[in-house]
């Protein structure tokens, strides 16, 4: 096995003091001198590929999460917050910065959220949005002991009938004592779940297609059923008001109705033997696209991880309704600011199909995507038609299972090259760029036209 080698100091020392060893009892037990574990820490020896399976085997992580978890979200987001304008007369390129994470990553996470809460402090009062995804990214979007619970509810209602939605709906109405009804659009023109508790009906309406009843039935029994687990959890992420308490309340249910109607024992099965084909997982699920596409950035059980995906969906104007970056930790669904060469604006010029892509990032990274429109449930004739663009990804290098990669040259195939947002974009002559980057001093040069309608300076 080739020894590729990585430099994790600080991932290595974070699992060495979440098991509470001494630098001599992990050394042993990765059979290593604790003075080379000690300069593994200190990022002056590589993590070498030997060693990272010792470590996987040992303490049960998974080693994709080591670059993912760098200080401040590693030297690329540190770069991001050095581009404040705040920043632009301090000569401070990439190398600096990967010095300063490599020789002292706490100070480096510890300038990261002091800057982080300093711009949240700055920012409006109240952002209930961005608590919860910050609490979702803190989980990666996966929280095992829901999934269990569910596993086991799903695993009941199978016993029950090999019909998802009419095991649900019996359930509901033996042990909730609550019926299930499908009312026409004119009864309720602007709802498409209802809980009546005066009539003891979950009312749905007729426009929800069959995934989406189901899913409608599977969140009811999350509020009934996961009440306790969810409000564990609600708590925990200290929600500075109610508006936040009650979007992440309603993340967790919507994670529990999927992980109902989309097992993890199973989902996680069927994804490895199709090679993530979510046309068949939808099938097999009864299941949407979107629906699909969430579960798949869920799927990090200890001893039965799936790829790590990122997801994002927007609409035409680029504005992010859902981002979750789960375990890849991708910039990609991190950020705010998106890249129009990248296909997930392009999925809007052909609806329904799937539009797949590799990009790369200005400090290399690949990132392999598949972007394709969905449209929620319409109301009457004659009312808005909602559409957003959904994307997934995955680093190119884990990317080779997918059977939408088949064929592709992932390592060394052309990408596309993209950026965060042009303010956050250093390449140069990009005839595609709107704004010049923050933090750089714009030059000029009457006797020249270049590509970009702005010039900059470099580092």
């Amino acid at each position: 096995m080739a020894e590729e080698k990585l430099f994790a100091g600080h991932a290595v020392r974070r699992i060495r003091r979440a098991t509470g060893l001494t630098q001599a009892a992990m050394a042993e037990a990765l059979q290593v001198s604790p003075s080379y574990l000690n300069l593994i820490e200190r990022n002056q020896r590589p993590l070498t590929a030997a060693i990272m399976l010792r470590l996987a085997d040992r303490y049960d992580f998974d080693p994709r999460t080591l670059t993912g978890a760098a200080p401040g979200g590693g030297a690329e987001a540190i770069r991001r917050r050095l581009s404040d304008p705040m920043f632009s007369d301090l000569d401070i390129d990439r190398t600096t910065i990967a010095d300063w994470i490599a020789g002292a990553p706490e100070a480096a996470e510890a300038f990261a959220r002091a800057f982080d809460r300093a711009g949240a402090a700055t920012g409006p009062a109240r952002d209930p949005v961005s608590e919860v995804r910050a609490e979702i990214e803190r989980w990666r979007n996966h929280f095992a002991d829901m999934d269990a619970q569910a596993e086991t509810l799903a695993d009941e209602l199978r016993l029950a009938s090999g019909d998802a939605y009419g095991a649900m709906a019996e359930r509901l109405r033996i042990k909730h004592q609550l019926s299930l009804r499908i009312l026409p659009v004119d009864i309720m023109p602007d709802r498409l779940r209802r809980l009546d508790l005066h009539a003891r009906q979950l009312q749905l309406s007729e426009l929800l297609d069959p995934a989406s009843r189901t899913f409608a039935a599977a969140f009811q029994l999350s509020q009934l059923e996961a009440k306790a687990e969810i409000d564990a959890l609600v708590a925990g992420g200290e929600f500075t008001d109610r508006a936040g308490e009650r979007m992440f309340r309603r993340h967790l249910n919507g994670y529990f109705a999927a992980a109902v109607m989309m097992p993890y024992g199973r989902f996680h099965r069927a994804c490895e033997a199709t090679g993530y084909d979510i046309h068949i997982l939808q099938r097999r699920f009864g299941a949407g696209f979107e629906q699909v596409a969430h579960r798949l950035t869920t799927l990090q059980r200890i001893g039965a991880r799936g790829l790590p995906f990122f997801m994002l969906r927007i609409d035409r104007a680029g504005q992010a309704s859902k981002r979750y970056a789960g375990a890849s930790g991708s910039p990609l669904a991190s950020v705010d600011g998106r890249c129009p060469l990248w296909s997930v604006h392009h999925a809007f010029d052909d609806a329904g199909d799937i539009h797949k892509q590799i990009v790369e990032l200005e400090d290399g990274q690949r990132w392999f995507s598949l972007a394709r429109t969905v449209r929620p449930q319409a109301g009457m004739a004659g009312d808005v038609v909602a559409e957003f663009s959904v994307c997934l990804g995955v680093e190119a290098s884990l990317a080779a299972p997918l059977v939408y990669a088949r064929g592709i040259d992932l390592e060394n195939g052309p990408a596309t090259p993209v950026g965060l947002g042009c303010r956050q974009c250093l390449r140069n002559d990009c005839s595609q760029r709107s704004q010049p980057p923050a933090g750089r001093v714009l030059t000029f040069n009457e006797r020249e036209r270049g590509l970009s309608p702005f010039s900059f300076a470099a580092d």
